[in-house]
């Protein structure tokens, strides 16, 4: 057994109980541990004096204790108040601890200490309420802060990490020597040492770049070789391009735009490379048009297609959709689904194995072992983020070198769809249809909420549809109003008499289908939801959307949203609820309010709130980066880009001895991701 894969509970200071801990945390053996990095530092080296530091920021101060410690027991709250004053020779400091007999037992009168803490006050009376206390030493250090969970502090993590390199060997540099020289790179053992245990700033910052460059140049090299091992397969080539013919079939005109995407596309289908492509759209760009366009010709010339969609009732719209412009081309389109009858199960699946259906639409049905293609040409995923490399790739293994198209209705900044699709080719639908209107979007506070129910009503008296979204499911999640609860209260109150459904992320999968197709089909006049509608189906009668608490969500996941209405030819609303007076909430929502261009928007979510927010836990298909962020190193990312580029043109299967260690790196770096390299 080698050192790294030792279980975690045999390191000194862990054992059973403390290890089912860290396994909670991903932490399972001593290489989980040395790579579960710090989240931030408190650098106990950088010591200030009192006159240096102004109120309201965070700084270590060296002071002696000039005064007993005085204490009393406050009347109001029954709690416990110990203070003392200490001073750095220059200037005198209140020191105020709560509660904490054991942190006040720590001070003596004369002795010297470190005080780490928020510096209140004003310039001239300073104080630091429950500061982090230390006997003072010269050689103090920068101190590692982890993520935690119940039953672990940091610094106990600090100790078990500290016990873990020191029983350990020096880890095998994986770079070869040129290229750490090439990017003057901290070696591997240094770095990992010093992203815990920083000797100084400056090493802090070099085994931060060092483990950064890591990641990211097997990231790189990952997405490129399996870019390269596409290149080198033969696909299923199309002789003839019938994408003008199908046009005619269309009762509408295409955008520049989609007729741009089809040629790129239709040109990869007549090369010997199979195509590997991501046509990115904002909502109602027209992405099915291309996806349909492409089908057609390939139909035309003896293959077939499958498009693969998250949820039943997205699968029957675009089989509906199809269906309307293809049949009557003389195209075959068939739907499989897990709740069809068995009786009509195999009924579809014959017509996929005797090549009789020539389009194939369906869910994850499609994966099961029993669904045999007679000429699987192109694989089509609908909204890649709800499926994964995986299930894209399981369902292209169904044919030989399988052309490969990824459909996205989530605007993503250029930049980040080049690092989260490094292995695939990307085309933007950036026009919209012409009759595609826009959504009067409004943002208000809930003094509004009596003339946002009547106006509601007044819609539905109509004959229209409303949504109302709430960020929470259940009550007592928090202080806000969860959706099951609030649908309640408009039930007996505000929205008395209107039918009202329910939506949220709890319910099962047929039953978010079943009130989908129930509001769809006119049976639910208002739908109260969670962000589970943020990819959902057409319903051309809603024409209002109420989003309460409209700070708690993503610009682009508000975008997703407010795009369910507007599908229809009456004018359509989106109001914004929320009130929060911060600065950078309403500098959030005034974007929604001016722009309804999902790229623009997208760029503004990031800056604003920063990768990791933007995408949400583990979503979109990105990757789980341990130290990069995508925001701050993309100078690094340039810089591995070049690096994994001439490495794999020098040796493409990194087969050399001395890239050795890079084949492994890229190899458990994919593994870890459950994404699949060659």
């Amino acid at each position: 057994m080698s050192q790294g894969t030792r279980k975690i509970q045999y390191v000194k200071g862990v054992g059973e109980k403390r290890a089912a801990l860290f396994a909670r945390l991903g932490v399972e053996t001593v290489d989980d541990l040395i790579h579960f990095y710090p989240r931030a530092y408190k650098d106990w080296s950088r010591v200030q004096k009192i006159s240096e530091v102004l109120p309201g920021e965070t700084a270590c101060i060296k002071a002696t204790c000039i005064q007993e410690i005085h204490d009393f027991t406050s009347a109001k709250s029954g709690i416990k108040v110990f203070s003392t004053r200490v001073s750095d020779n220059e200037q005198i400091m209140e020191i105020t601890i709560f509660n904490n007999a054991f942190a006040a037992s720590k001070l003596k009168f004369g002795e010297d200490y470190l005080f780490y803490g928020k510096v209140d006050g004003n310039l001239y009376e300073k104080k630091m309420v429950n500061p982090e206390i230390e006997a003072y030493h010269p050689d103090s250090a920068i101190k590692p802060i982890y993520p935690l969970t119940g039953g672990l502090s940091s610094n106990i993590v600090a100790k078990v990490m500290k016990n873990a390199l020191e029983s350990m060997e020096p880890v095998v540099e994986p770079f070869p020597q040129g290229l750490i020289d090439t990017y003057a790179l901290m070696d591997e053992w240094q770095a990992i040492c010093n992203i815990h245990f920083p000797e100084n700033a400056a090493k802090l910052a070099a085994a931060k770049r060092r483990l950064i460059f890591d990641e990211l140049l097997y990231l790189q090299l990952g997405l490129l070789s399996m870019k390269a091992h596409t290149a080198i397969s033969q696909s299923p080539q199309i002789k003839t391009d019938y994408s003008l013919e199908f046009e005619g079939y269309l009762p509408y005109t295409l955008t520049n735009a989609q007729k741009k995407v089809i040629s790129e596309a239709t040109a990869d289908l007549m090369a010997r490379t199979p195509m590997s492509r991501l046509v990115q759209g904002d909502v109602g760009s027209g992405k099915t048009a291309v996806a349909m366009s492409l089908m057609y010709t390939l139909a035309k010339n003896g293959m077939q297609s499958a498009m693969m969609a998250p949820t039943e009732i997205l699968a029957q719209q675009h089989y509906e959709s199809i269906c309307a412009t293809l049949d009557k081309a003389g195209i075959t389109t068939v739907l499989l689904t897990g709740s069809m009858s068995a009786a009509a199960k195999r009924k579809v699946k014959q017509s996929i194995q005797d090549g009789s259906a020539q389009i194939i639409i369906g869910t994850h049905a499609l994966l099961q072992g029993d669904v045999d293609f007679q000429n699987l040409a192109l694989v089509i995923a609908d909204e890649q983020h709800r499926f994964g490399v995986k299930q894209r790739t399981e369902l292209a293994k169904k044919g030989e070198n399988v052309n490969l198209l990824v459909m996205s209705a989530t605007p993503i900044p250029r930049t980040l769809a080049l690092f989260m699709y490094g292995e695939l080719d990307i085309s933007v639908l950036d026009e919209m249809p012409q009759g595609r209107q826009s959504i009067d979007t409004y943002v208000v506070t809930s003094a509004y909420r009596q003339r946002i129910y009547s106006f509601i009503k007044k819609e539905v008296d109509a004959g229209r549809q409303a949504y109302i979204v709430c960020p929470l499911i259940e009550e007592g999640e928090s202080e806000l109003i969860g959706a099951t609860e609030y649908a309640q209260k408009l039930k007996e109150g505000a929205l008395k008499g209107y039918r009202i459904g329910i939506l949220h992320g709890k319910m099962k999968g047929s039953e978010k289908e079943a009130v989908m197709r129930r509001f769809k089909d006119g049976e639910i006049d208002i739908l109260v939801a969670t962000t589970v509608i943020e990819v959902g189906i057409d319903v051309p009668n809603a024409t209002v959307m109420l989003i309460e608490n409209a700070e708690r969500f993503g610009l682009s996941a508000l975008h997703q949203l407010r795009w369910r209405i507007g599908r229809g030819a009456h004018r359509s609303y989106c109001i914004l609820l929320s009130d929060n007076e911060s600065e950078k909430s309403m500098q959030r929502l005034s974007v929604m309010k001016h722009s309804h261009d999902g790229f623009y928007i997208a760029d503004e979510d990031l800056k604003l709130r920063g990768p990791g927010d933007f995408f949400g836990e583990r979503q979109h298909g990105l990757v789980n980066l341990k130290i990069a962020n995508l925001l701050t190193d993309m100078d690094t990312l340039k810089e591995t880009g070049d690096a994994a580029r001439r490495i794999l043109t020098a040796d493409p299967l990194l087969q050399a001895q001395k890239y050795s260690g890079l084949k492994d790196g890229v190899q458990t770096f994919f593994r870890e991701q459950r994404l699949g390299v060659n």
